[in-house]
C-alpha cells in the first residue's frame, strides 16, 4: 500500500490526545506526520524550559500554552490536519464532551490518579471508544521490556508497566519517545484495520 493510500484512509479518523507533555506531544507529531485527519488535544499547562528535555517543543515556544504550541508545530508539518486545541484541565465531567468525536483516545498524563480517572471515565461514559495508555517509561535503556499489550477490546497499554518516575529515575527523552511512538504506531495499526470506514 502506498503512503498516499494510507494517508487517505487515516485522514478519515479523529484521535484525541489527553495531555500534551512528553507522551502526548511526541505521539501527536508522529500521528500528524502519518496523515491522521483530525487531532483533538487537551492540556492546561504551559511550555517551560525544563520540558524541552523530552517534549516536542522549542525554546521560542516557552511561555506558550502547550496546546497552542503543539497546534502551531503540527500546522508547520501539515496545515491540512485539523487540530482542535482545548486549554483546560481534563476531568470526569468534560472528558466525554472534549473527546466525543474521537475514534481513539491516547492517554498521556504524568500522574497515576489522572490516568485512572481517564480510564474509568472513558470506560463508563464512552465504552465503545478505544483508549491507549502509557505506563512504565522512566529512566533509560531496557528496550526489551517496552511493549504494547491489549487489556480488553477497547483498552491497550504501552510501556514496561513497571518503571515509575522518581527523583533518581526521571523521565528521559529516549524511553518517553519510544513509548509515545508505540502509542502512535498502535493507533495507526488499529485504524488501518478499520477498512469498513473507507467508504463512509
Amino acid at each position: 500500500m502506498r503512503f498516499s493510500d494510507i494517508k487517505n484512509h487515516l485522514g478519515k479518523f479523529s484521535v484525541g490526545i489527553a495531555g500534551t507533555g512528553g507522551l502526548g506531544s511526541n505521539c501527536a507529531v508522529a500521528l500528524a506526520r502519518s496523515g491522521i485527519g483530525k487531532l483533538i488535544i487537551a492540556d492546561f499547562d504551559i511550555v517551560e524550559p525544563m520540558n524541552l528535555t523530552r517534549q516536542y517543543y522549542f525554546r521560542d515556544q516557552t511561555g506558550m500554552h502547550k496546546t497552542a504550541a503543539l497546534k502551531e508545530t503540527i500546522n508547520r508539518i501539515d496545515n491540512d490536519i485539523k487540530v482542535v486545541a482545548h486549554q483546560l484541565k481534563l476531568d470526569r465531567e468534560n472528558i466525554p464532551n472534549v473527546f466525543k468525536d474521537c475514534d481513539i483516545i491516547v492517554e498521556a498524563f504524568d500522574q497515576t490518579e489522572m490516568k485512572e480517572m481517564l480510564i474509568e471515565t472513558v470506560q463508563k461514559s464512552m465504552p465503545s471508544t478505544t483508549l491507549i495508555i502509557g505506563s512504565g517509561m522512566a529512566g533509560w535503556g531496557k528496550n526489551d521490556l517496552l511493549r504494547s499489550r491489549k487489556i480488553d477490546d477497547s483498552l491497550y497499554v504501552c510501556g514496561d508497566e513497571l518503571t515509575e518516575v522518581s527523583e533518581h529515575l526521571p523521565p528521559m527523552a529516549p524511553r518517553v519517545g519510544i513509548v509515545a511512538l508505540m502509542q502512535a504506531n498502535l493507533v495507526i495499526e488499529i485504524l488501518m484495520e478499520r477498512k469498513e470506514m473507507t467508504s463512509s
